[in-house]
């Protein structure tokens, strides 16, 4: 037996190696160490970590970013 980590690009992948599981070819295991990335766990993990600002503030801080650059 030998273990790969694969990259899911496309949902119809997953389908197919659910397939490939339940024909007994293969075996899926969810990796505990790989965190699921969805928007749901996206929103969750950074709320709060902004405090509100004025808009005019957040423009200044731009401009301030995009002219370090130049």
């Amino acid at each position: 037996m030998r273990t790969v980590t694969l990259d899911i690009l496309n949902d119809r992948a997953l389908d197919l190696l659910k397939d490939l599981e339940l024909l007994k070819i293969i075996r899926l295991r969810k990796d505990s160490n790989i965190q699921d990335i969805t928007g749901s766990n996206l929103i969750s993990k950074y709320k709060g970590s902004m405090k509100k600002q004025p808009i005019s503030d957040v423009d200044d801080q731009l401009n301030s970013i995009r002219n370090e650059w130049e």
